[in-house]
């Protein structure tokens, strides 16, 4: 398993190794050991699994504030995403830029989004699959969001607005200037 930092050193872009014979593959998608000797000492508590029918479905920017903060491991199981992670700490060098990563079942690449961050995606592909661990457990009191397509952030989604799919909460979440509780 590879670890390397993105351009915001704490999110990290980890790939998988992947054994293959005539059966198929193996990897091993998860490791508390090998993360942490990587510098990622996150427990997971739970894992959550979503399916996206069509193309332009974006999920976020979503994050939960303390005491219910998440830290995130980000995989495609079919598919393709561009993940988002917007940092959301105020005080650091790098407050409201994001990175991005095109996370997919082929290239087998995971991202890893420490608390602190608010973390979305868009699907790339129709019947997208996504799973990610998550460090605290679903809290609705501590979920909070920032408007996916905040002008002041910049995220490049590919996406003209008319065309994107987002949950109703989605669709009227705050700019980040608007956003009460950050880190």
């Amino acid at each position: 398993m590879t670890v390397q930092p993105l351009a915001i050193p704490e999110v990290k872009l980890i790939t998988p190794k992947k054994f293959g014979d005539n059966r198929g593959f193996f990897a091993e998608t998860y490791s508390h050991k090998t993360l942490k000797e990587a510098g990622i000492d996150c427990t997971f508590v739970q894992d959550n699994h979503s399916l996206s029918a069509t193309p332009g479905t974006v999920r976020g920017l979503h994050y939960q504030v303390a005491p219910h903060a998440q830290c995130k491991l980000i995989r495609v199981l079919k598919g393709s995403i561009l993940d988002v992670a917007v940092d959301i700490r105020r005080g650091s060098p790098t407050f409201g830029k994001f990175v991005t990563a095109v996370l997919s079942g082929e290239n087998f690449q995971m991202m890893y989004v420490p608390t602190g961050f608010a973390h979305g995606f868009a699907t790339l592909e129709p019947n997208t699959e996504v799973a990610y661990k998550v460090s605290a457990y679903y809290a609705p009191a501590s979920e909070r969001g920032i408007r996916w397509n905040d002008p002041a952030i910049g995220v490049p989604w590919n996406i003209p607005e008319n065309e994107a799919t987002l949950s109703a909460k989605d669709k009227v979440a705050p700019t980040l200037k608007e956003a009460a509780e950050l880190f």
